[in-house]
């Protein structure tokens, strides 16, 4: 596994051992980081020094690949001490210490935050956590109003109803191998 693009590139990446981390697959963080470039939606100025939060972090592939295409910072929760010292590693590979926080925080009882424009939440497949996590980030002060929330999850996964007047409708919805990539654009002047 390894950072796709930007300044690092071919970085390798470190996943903890066993099958408690499920890092985000190569060709879908490629295709997610597609979409975000070229979309109507998306833009580089989407990324360009925005504020990032990785939720379910694991081994922080999604939110290292965005600090390394021009993501201002990032912040990583990350509950499980193995991936959190995989995650440490992958940080310091990086040389990203300086963008990155690290929260021994789960998403679904995330601590209080400051709003976030690009917000991606990769929890396990099959386990129901994705709207309970975003209703729990929202609450907490994680999401920026306009935000774009990346969600994956399984493909065979219904796409899961989100709670009313938190989104729009899906801006992008697209199938890589066994991921569903589910894009939602965060409504209202402030969700807390």
């Amino acid at each position: 596994m390894r950072i796709i693009a930007g300044a690092w590139r071919g970085r390798r990446l470190l996943a903890p051992p066993g099958a408690a981390t499920r890092p985000t697959a190569e060709r879908v963080r490629q295709a997610v980081f597609d979409m975000l470039m070229h979309a109507p939606w998306g833009g580089a100025g989407r990324l360009a020094g925005a504020a990032v939060l990785d939720a379910f972090a694991g081994t922080g592939a999604l939110g290292l690949e965005a600090l390394s295409r021009g993501a201002g910072s990032a912040i990583f929760l990350e509950p499980d001490p193995a991936a959190r010292a995989a995650l440490a590693r992958n940080i310091a590979a990086c040389e990203a210490g300086a963008k990155a926080r690290v929260l021994s925080a789960s998403a679904l009882a995330p601590p209080a935050g400051t709003p976030c424009a690009l917000v991606f939440l990769d929890p396990p497949y099959g386990q129901g956590k994705l709207v309970p996590a975003l209703a729990a980030l929202a609450g907490a002060g994680w999401l920026e109003a306009g935000a774009l929330v990346v969600a994956e999850s399984a493909r065979t996964e219904p796409r899961p109803p989100l709670p009313p007047g938190m989104a729009e409708e899906p801006l992008a919805e697209r199938a890589h191998g066994a991921a569903r990539i589910t894009v939602w654009r965060v409504l209202g002047p402030s969700v807390q």
